[in-house]
């Protein structure tokens, strides 16, 4: 998830000032929520002059700070957004899901892959008569972790509700076999 706080002053350095304190807010509920230091992560800190409706009188500054969190628990995912907003953060964003398996994931399924390319292979070749040799050449493509939402697995939390869905880990192969 990202978390931001957007404060605004007079001045740049009132609108920043402001910002960093709500923000250090944020971040010390976010850990005293259960999430790791290391998985906090400064993504995005800017100040722009806001301007009168009629562009020409700058009025004053807006200041943005937005954190990363990487929350491990899903289950802990409402409680940990409804801390972060009771200590000031007024821009939520996510969740961004990811498996923490999905490399060994896509290994199985480019296996999987493989042995259907291999039993398509032998398939066509006993009907003309043939067998299917050594793999000549291979070439990957495949996407990994497509997220396919699934409500009825949806995790439980505290206020907020995050589902957790599922995810689909698929693997291409085009391989090419010698015949004889």
């Amino acid at each position: 998830f990202s978390f931001g706080v957007q404060t605004q002053g007079r001045t740049a350095a009132q609108a920043l000032n402001a910002n960093a304190a709500e923000m250090r807010r944020v971040i010390d509920a976010l850990r005293g929520a259960g999430v790791a230091a290391a998985d906090i992560q400064t993504t995005q800190v800017t100040v722009s002059p806001t301007t009168s409706s009629d562009g020409q009188t700058i009025t004053g500054y807006n200041a943005i700070n937005t954190v990363s969190a990487r929350i491990r628990d899903l289950g802990a995912s409402g409680r940990v957004i409804d801390a972060a907003v009771a200590a000031g953060a007024n821009q939520v964003y996510g969740p961004s899901l990811t498996r923490s398996d999905r490399t060994e994931l896509y290994r199985q399924a480019l296996r999987e892959a493989y042995a259907d390319a291999r039993a398509k292979a032998q398939a066509l070749a006993a009907a003309s008569g043939q067998t299917v040799g050594r793999a000549l050449d291979m070439q990957e493509g495949g996407v990994v972790g497509i997220p396919l939402m699934d409500r009825a697995t949806g995790a439980e939390v505290a206020q907020t509700p995050v589902e957790r869905g599922t995810q689909s880990i698929e693997a291409q192969v085009t391989v090419t076999f010698a015949l004889s």
